[in-house]
């Protein structure tokens, strides 16, 4: 494996897609196998991965891309309610696992994922790209290495454009994704986490589908699933954390913000600029010392995903992982506990009030 790893996927949608252009920019990386009950999606994922497609053996599921002696580790990147499904016989292998977010749906199923994973000798790793775009990582190292003082205050934003269409409209209702919350904030809440370096212990969320796929039937079905929010997160250290979504506001320039405020100074990263602005405290009416850096992503990262080169990093430090080089940076535990967080928002916006992390123990 040190020389060469080769890769299986499952879910060869979207997602599916951007791992395999991240892979290809691996010399020691060879995809070998795809599984996906869907020709479209396998042809397009041939497709992506070009000349190389002839030798790529395809399945219709994971227990048979399991059984087969075709790879030395899988990425999971099927419809996210399939994830339990889909780990169960790879959770059986020896194979190095990196499953998207969110674990799974249900923190049911998380904790199976989980108690599994522990179980194993080989890697599990929780696909959390947010963590490895290289601006925030620059950001959590500085705000983790006390640039700001005793933190205080998180606070993150995400304004962009509505979730989009996948095959058999599968993220229109929450019965699939556990909810926006779950389904997409996931990312942030397991930022939060390594960021405040505490476990949350209560959740207030106000959120509501107000804008988009309003008009939208499947089968006389109606969407129902958060198009905007706010949520606050306070944590067992003290410190308090804010998510503000929206998924209407394509039109921003900085689809996201994150902002750590400490007793001695602000720090803030926005994407896509890159840019960090440290603001350390001044007396009132002297003037700012406002302190800017440029952190930048390698070309070809950025355009082999839409993530701001976070898939490449990610894998990059997976793929280490897998030859055991470094250990496991986001395990199954930290997924489980990102779904949790989510979890709580979803029924706290449904029920309008706050709610215990241990109400979902």
């Amino acid at each position: 494996m040190a020389e060469r790893i080769r890769f299986g996927l499952v879910g060869a949608g979207m997602m599916g897609r951007e791992h395999i252009r991240n892979l290809k920019l691996f010399p020691q990386a060879e995809i070998t196998a795809l599984a996906d009950p869907v020709e479209k999606s396998l042809a397009s994922a041939l497709k992506t991965i070009g000349e190389r497609a002839e030798g790529v053996q395809t399945f219709a599921d994971s227990a048979a891309l399991a059984r087969s002696d075709r790879i030395d580790a899988v990425i999971i990147a099927s419809p996210n309610f399939t994830h339990r499904q889909v780990l169960e016989p790879l959770l059986q292998t020896d194979l190095p696992i990196l499953c998207e977010k969110p674990l799974c749906t249900t923190l049911e199923d998380a904790r199976w994922v989980r108690d599994q994973a522990n179980g194993r000798a080989a890697p599990f790793w929780t696909g959390m790209e947010y963590r490895y775009m290289p601006p925030v990582t620059r950001f959590i190292d500085r705000v983790r290495g006390g640039d700001v003082g005793r933190l205080v205050m998180l606070s993150i934003r995400e304004h962009r454009f509505p979730f989009l269409p996948k095959v058999g409209d599968w993220n229109r209702f929450s019965a699939n994704t556990g909810g926006t919350m779950v389904e997409k904030c996931c990312h942030f809440f397991d930022l939060m986490r390594l960021i405040v370096g505490a476990e949350a212990v209560r959740v207030f969320c106000s959120g509501a589908m107000d804008v988009n796929h309003l008009d939208e039937r499947y089968d006389g079905r109606t969407p129902d699933i958060i198009d905007n929010s706010y949520t606050v997160v306070e944590f067992d250290n003290g410190v308090r954390a804010m998510l503000d979504l929206c998924m209407f506001a394509e039109g921003e320039e900085q689809q996201e913000a994150i902002a750590g405020v400490g007793d001695k100074a602000k720090l803030e990263v926005t994407i896509p600029a890159g840019d960090l602005v440290f603001s350390p405290r001044t007396p009132l009416g002297a003037p700012k010392a406002l302190v800017r850096e440029h952190v930048a992503v390698d070309a070809a990262a950025l355009k082999a995903g839409t993530h701001h080169g976070a898939t490449y990093h990610q894998l990059a430090a997976f793929l280490d992982a897998a030859i055991g080089v470094t250990p496991v940076a986001v395990t199954a535990e930290d997924g489980l506990k990102a779904v949790a967080i989510g979890a709580a928002a979803e029924l706290s916006a449904r029920e309008g009030r706050t709610v215990r992390l241990t109400e979902l123990a």
